[in-house]
């Protein structure tokens, strides 16, 4: 009876103790979160059953593809609920991740892709690259680079092998040597902003620029990075010479896309990225390019006009258009036709017209950028103010395009 009883007291501490173990991660759970997280368990227990991880990834790009990535999370998310260190499942969730703004969780994902295999798949990298500055963003693309090469000589070496290469577009997974060329356009970008007064930050942005080029000689970003380059160490014709070759590249084609109503995707295919042909608004600007600056100006506005410095750079190209037209009126000695005043009128009211829209839209958004908002005032006192009208109500006539017709590109390689 003793030897018994002690054996059911003995019993019964180890059932006491093991429950506690079986539902410590419920145990700082409220009643609602303790439910949420049964169901959350056999909901992964029942996809587990259902569907392979495969078919959720497949469902996952499916979603992708069509821009809908909040579904795209979902099942990208059961995919890794039953396989955590399935590495396109982490790969999926960092660019959806960083689709939907969500910096950390998809840096987590790129990260841990990193960890369980570093040597295989270089967009993690470049991704990390992205949202780090200075040595440690050189380091992540240096590395994106070394993958993406190794990656391209495996390639070389199978198709040598096969004796017959598969066409490169059969699929777009496969790295190209366009990817290496942006790789090392975002070196290059660093050692312009970042690390631009490191010792010898010059050579290296230059030597960046060039291996850029020997991978995609044309480029047009690569092209634009150069022209920065020659224009920051004063040698401002060859940059200018670069910064057109660049333009050529892109900018018929935009335009052409534009006249035949092409989709935006079939637009994006072809030219750089909005901020790249911001700054390329910016350097036309600088090197006197006035017309070719308007069309790079109107195609963004068209693609997003809630950009405030669009509208400001709008405006200020009119202002130089008008400035060097009167300039050259005075340089001839002549007086002014009829014809001359209305162009300058027109210019005018253009100007005040995009740089009203530029202080309405700078106060909209919240702008931070008081220089800029300066400029932009110091602009429309000279001519007058701001031009009356409703808020919220465009200004700018849409009909009109400063300088752009065909009479005025005929005459703009007279004017530079």
């Amino acid at each position: 009876m003793g030897g018994q009883a002690k054996g059911k007291k003995k019993a019964k501490p180890k059932r006491k103790d093991n429950r506690p173990n079986t539902d410590a991660g419920f145990v700082q759970l409220s009643p609602q979160e303790r439910m949420k997280l049964r169901v959350h368990e056999k909901a992964k227990k029942k996809t587990a059953e259902k569907y392979s991880v495969q078919q959720l990834l497949e469902k996952t790009e499916e979603y992708m593809d069509s821009f809908d990535f909040e579904m795209a999370s979902l099942f990208c998310q059961r995919a890794l609920d039953v396989e955590s260190t399935n590495l396109q499942a982490l790969d999926m969730q960092g660019h959806i991740c960083s689709e939907l703004g969500d910096t950390q969780k998809a840096k987590g994902a790129f990260l841990r892709a990193m960890e369980l295999n570093p040597d295989v798949g270089h967009s993690k990298y470049m991704y990390l690259g992205q949202i780090h500055t200075g040595q440690e963003a050189v380091n992540y693309y240096t590395k994106g680079i070394q993958v993406l090469l190794s990656t391209l000589d495996k390639q070389a070496q199978t198709t040598a092998q096969a004796g017959a290469a598969a066409p490169p577009d059969e699929d777009t997974e496969l790295p190209t040597a366009k990817d290496v060329c942006v790789a090392y356009c975002s070196m290059a970008e660093i050692y312009l902003t970042d690390l631009c007064m490191e010792e010898g930050a010059a050579d290296k942005c230059k030597e960046f620029i060039e291996r850029a080029l020997q991978y995609h000689h044309d480029n047009p970003e690569a092209l634009q990075l150069m022209a920065s380059y020659l224009f920051s160490t004063e040698r401002n014709q060859e940059g200018k010479e670069y910064l057109l070759k660049s333009v050529a590249s892109w900018l018929p084609a935009q335009k052409q896309s534009a006249a035949s109503f092409s989709t935006e995707e079939d637009m994006q295919n072809d030219i750089p990225p909005y901020e790249s042909r911001v700054t390329t608004a910016k350097l036309l600007i600088e090197s006197e390019e006035y017309e070719m600056a308007v069309d790079v100006l109107e195609g963004l506005l068209e693609e997003d006009d809630e950009v405030v410095q669009v509208w400001y750079l709008s405006g200020w190209v009119c202002c130089l258009q008008l400035e060097k037209a009167k300039e050259q009126q005075e340089r001839d000695g002549r007086e002014v036709t009829e014809e001359e005043t209305e162009e300058w009128n027109a210019l005018k009211e253009a100007a005040r017209s995009y740089l009203t829209n530029a202080t309405k839209l700078y106060s909209k958004l919240r702008c931070d950028d008081q220089p800029m908002l300066e400029h932009v005032e110091q602009l429309l006192g000279d001519l007058g103010g701001q031009l009356e009208g409703e808020e919220g109500d465009p200004t700018v006539d849409e009909d009109y395009e400063p300088c752009s017709d065909e009479e005025d590109d005929a005459e703009a390689p007279m004017q530079h």
